[in-house]
Parts: structure tokens; C-alpha cells; sequence
């Protein structure tokens, strides 16, 4: 039976599992990989013995997180019966399926998207918080481990990336007090913006120049889209995780309410990033091509060649902000 919302019994399950297998989802980000990290360490102080799982390797820009060096490309072995996954919408994220778990696992979901598919034994689903990050502060809270510097600094991380540095919409006021919180146990602000945000690698760089010379600007100047071909990356020297919040160079021109950044994978595997300032929902968007997010930001894979993708997309958002504008 799927359990729909129900915190305390997950609680009482981690609390009852002598062994712990934490997993996040590909093309990590600063909320899956901090939550995740700071979770698992909370695990450890209660002497449970913590595996760490993300099927791509962690992003330089966060190989400073504390902890970060243990996270495995190799799937933990299954001795541990207890899974929990972090930031993830379904089994997909991490390249799994349910056929991949044994039966008798007991698993645990924990994540704030809107497009979550409920897949865990248990669940803990709030669409409200700005990120998981919030979610798991509540979490060892709730776990009645005290937090240090290191949990601190990882959590800090996943709030302050998932909410755009406190600029998007789901910030509120809970996620200043809980920063607040977080801040007061002596996290080092500057060394964690200054990692984050103030050190962008050379072909990152370069690869915002590929994606800005083929911006267009369509729908009246209210949809600006942005493609990255297999060459631009090899011409830039980037890898994938680089193209990470370029699109937001996009959404911040005047006017613009939609952003779209499309990248190409392989020859007929389109990822597409969209993200909208004030009023449209583009996880709708995405769900129309087997994706989703949140209302503001989501994202969606398209098995087409990139013109065609291109195409789609731009139909479907035109047609959304018709639509808007209508109503």
C-alpha cells in the first residue's frame, strides 16, 4: 500500500533501520547533493551505517561540500533494506525502476516537486518548500540529531541553490528562519556563495557565449529560447553539468516571462530546462513531453532531432501564453 504523506512513519523506519542506502538524482544539483550529504552524516551520528548514491559524479563546483568524496557511482549493495531518495520525482532520476529493488526494501521518498509521482513505501512530499534542503533540516530535527558545522554548510547549499539565492517564488519566510538557523551554528556564508556562484570554470564561460549567439526572442518578446548542440560543448571544452542555470541568462531580459534552454545529448536526445518569472506554469509545459518541476521552473528529455524539438517547444509555450493572455 502507498502511503501518501506520512513524515512520522518515515521517521520511526529510519529510526528502526540499523543500515541506510541514500540516493539523489542525475545531473545532481546543490539541493539533492547537500540534502542528501547532510542527512546521511546525521544518520551516521545515530550509528547507522550510511551508503551514498548518485549515478553521475558530483559537480565541481560542489566537490567542497563536507562529505562529498564518499558519494558512489556504484550502486550500494543490498544489505541495506532501508532506501531513501532525495529530490527525486520518481525512480527514473536515479536511472532505476522498481525492478531494481529487492522486495523486501522498505522505500522512502522525500522531495518538494510538484510533478512527484508518490513512487515510495512512504512519502514526504511538500510542494511549498523552496527546496528538500528545508525539508531535511525538519527532518533530523525530527530525527533529534544535533546539527554541526558540516550538516550546517550542506544544507545551507541545498536552500540557497534551489531557491536562486532566495530569488524565486518559493522563498518564504520559513526558509529565512530555517537559513537563519543554519547560520547561527557557524556556516561560512562567504566560502559557500564564493564556491557556488563566484567560480565559474573558463569553458563554462565560453559555453554562455555558444548558447547567446543563437538566442531568439519570439511570442512579442515574451519567450526567449537558447539551444547547445553535442558541438558547442566540445567546442567549449564544458561538460553537461556546466549548462546548469545558463537558461536564467535568458529569463532575465526585460519582458521575457519564458525561458527555454535546449541541449542536445546525442543526435535524437533533446533536455529541456525552461524556467518563467511571474505567472506561467511551465511544469505543464513539460509534462506535456513526460517531464515536470515546479510552476516556475521544470524541465523535460524530447527523443527528436533538435529542430523538430525546437519546434515543439516553442508551440507549446506560445500556446500557453496565448492562452494566458486570454484569461
Amino acid at each position: 500500500m502507498i502511503h501518501k504523506n506520512t513524515p512520522e512513519k518515515m521517521i520511526e523506519v529510519i529510526r528502526k533501520a540499523p543500515k541506510v542506502a541514500l540516493f539523489s538524482h542525475v545531473s545532481p544539483d546543490g539541493d539533492c547533493i547537500g540534502s542528501m550529504l547532510a542527512i546521511g552524516l546525521a544518520l551516521e551520528k545515530m550509528g547507522k551505517d550510511v551508503s551514498l548514491y548518485n549515478p553521475n559524479p558530483v559537480p565541481s563546483y560542489l566537490a567542497f561540500l563536507p562529505g562529498s568524496s564518499r558519494i558512489s557511482q556504484v550502486l550500494p549493495s543490498p544489505q541495506a533494506k532501508v532506501l531513501l531518495f532525495v529530490d527525486c520525482t520518481d525512480l527514473g532520476r536515479v536511472n532505476m525502476s522498481r525492478s531494481d529493488i529487492p522486495e523486501d526494501s522498505i522505500v522512502l521518498n522525500l522531495d518538494h516537486h510538484i510533478s512527484n509521482l508518490f513512487f515510495g513505501d512512504f512519502n514526504w512530499v511538500d510542494v511549498h518548500a523552496s527546496s528538500v534542503g528545508e525539508l531535511a533540516v525538519t527532518f533530523i530535527n525530527r530525527l533529534g540529531v544535533e546539527f554541526d558545522v558540516d550538516m550546517a554548510t550542506n544544507l545551507y547549499t541545498a536552500i540557497v541553490t534551489d531557491s536562486g539565492c532566495f530569488e524565486y517564488s518559493n522563498t518564504t519566510a520559513q526558509t529565512h528562519r530555517l537559513t537563519a538557523d543554519l547560520l547561527d551554528i557557524g556556516v561560512d556564508l562567504s566560502r559557500i556563495h564564493h564556491n557556488i556562484f563566484n567560480q565559474k570554470p573558463l569553458a563554462q564561460i565560453r559555453l554562455l557565449q555558444c548558447a547567446l549567439n543563437g538566442l531568439e526572442i519570439l511570442a512579442d518578446g515574451q519567450l526567449a529560447i537558447m539551444t547547445l548542440s553535442v558541438e558547442d560543448f566540445q567546442k567549449s571544452g564544458a561538460e553537461q553539468e556546466m549548462s546548469e542555470g545558463l537558461v536564467n541568462h535568458a529569463r532575465s531580459i526585460a519582458g521575457v516571462e519564458v525561458a527555454v534552454l535546449l541541449k542536445e545529448l546525442s543526435p535524437h536526445e533533446i533536455k529541456g530546462g525552461l524556467r518563467s518569472n511571474l505567472w506561467l506554469n511551465v511544469n505543464e509545459i513539460a509534462a506535456l513531453f513526460g517531464g515536470g518541476g515546479h510552476q516556475r521552473a521544470a524541465g523535460c528529455t524530447l527523443r527528436i532531432p533538435m529542430a523538430e524539438a525546437k519546434q515543439s517547444i516553442t508551440t507549446a509555450v506560445e500556446e500557453a501564453l496565448r492562452i494566458g493572455r486570454d484569461h
